[in-house]
């Protein structure tokens, strides 16, 4: 072992900053750049290095990203003291047989893609399980779930909750979004897919006729042309329903600024860090009370037990009025809730993690 301990991350994903994998790569390395520590010394592993190394300086050591790493005979053959696997899914491993840790998101592969363990994607994340040193999962429910599915071997296991991406607000206050919606809204975001279920949130509208509803996100998916659009067209709200497309960070903020309530009806989540962006701008969150959901909303989220539309514009519209009656009391604990969910705390979680493989 070297003199400093040195920790590669295998943080290629943030070649796809848009996404929730991408988020979680750069927002935990900028929580380990914040910590500051000098008794470790992490390389950082991207596509194109250049605007991390501008923002981090020489905290990091950096390592190009090349897709040829993916396959056994290219693997990085530089023998760190601990490699960090970011993300479940990925097909780039150590050359070495070097202590390992792997973070996972969900296992949301096995109702996705197979049940069947013998499938290529079961069987790679059990080879990632059984050459772990130590395992982290972002919420209990990622735990549950993996120990459902898999064979979990003898190493030690943590839960380690993401940050809030949004801990400090930026919006400007004179900013406009692309699209501007006149009149009440409900705001979602995330994927166009069946996981994200946006087509039961447009079925409850039909039920709730002085709202519009903002959908944010890669909408020209299969989903988003089929299910969701033929839903659209079925209950006549072409007018009332606005899919924004892929959205600025600022448009994002600004919608979850002035939305009447968030909304989530989402079948399947590792962790789901929108419902907590809006809270931190003291907003109503209404949530599926599913997977890991109900540990990030825990108190302070309206829950979906189902997606009858009358039943969910049921829940919202009670939920709604609860929340005017009290809307200063609410929006403070919404706030201080989304403020527990810390990035320098997740960082501070996985740096112990490495110094107990290396001590």
């Amino acid at each position: 072992m070297s003199e400093i301990p040195t920790i590669f991350l295998e943080s290629h994903n943030l070649k796809n900053l848009k996404t929730g994998f991408g988020q979680f790569n750069y927002h935990l390395i900028k929580g380990m750049y914040n910590a500051q520590v000098s008794d470790i010394r992490c390389t950082l592993y991207a596509k194109d290095t250049a605007p991390f190394q501008k923002e981090f300086g020489d905290y990091f050591d950096y390592k190009k990203y090349y897709t040829l790493h993916r396959r056994s005979p290219f693997r990085i053959r530089k023998k760190y003291d601990v490699w960090h696997s970011l993300n479940q899914n990925v097909k780039i491993e150590p050359y070495h047989d070097i202590p390992y840790v792997l973070t996972v998101h969900d296992v949301n592969f096995i109702d996705e893609v197979s049940k069947d363990l013998n499938h290529e994607s079961n069987q790679r994340f059990q080879a990632k399980l059984d050459r772990s040193h130590a395992i982290t999962y972002i919420s209990k429910y990622s735990q549950e779930s993996t120990h459902k599915y898999f064979k979990i071997p003898d190493v030690p296991e943590y839960i380690i909750y993401n940050g809030n991406t949004l801990e400090t607000i930026t919006l400007p206050e004179n900013h406009v979004p692309n699209i501007k919606v006149e009149g009440p809204f409900f705001f979602s975001i995330g994927e166009f897919s069946e996981r994200k279920n946006f087509h039961s949130l447009v079925e409850m509208l039909a039920h709730i006729p002085e709202y519009k509803l903002v959908l944010a996100g890669n909408n020209g998916t299969d989903y988003a042309r089929t299910t969701l659009q033929e839903c659209i067209q079925k209950h006549g709200l072409q007018d009332r329903v606005i899919c924004t497309g892929k959205i600025s960070e600022f448009d994002k903020q600004y919608y979850l600024k002035h939305c009447t309530a968030f909304v989530f009806p989402s079948l399947r989540e590792g962790f789901g860090i929108p419902p907590i962006e809006a809270m931190r701008f003291g907003k109503p969150v209404f949530i599926s009370n599913n997977t890991s959901l109900p540990e990030v909303g825990g108190t302070h989220a309206f829950y979906w037990d189902h997606y009858d539309p009358a039943y969910m514009a049921y829940v919202l519209t009670k939920g709604l009025a609860n929340y005017s009656k009290n809307t200063n009391m609410l929006s403070e604990a919404y706030i201080a809730h989304s403020k527990s969910f810390s990035w320098a705390n997740a960082a501070q979680q996985y740096i112990d993690v490495y110094r107990s493989l290396t001590s």
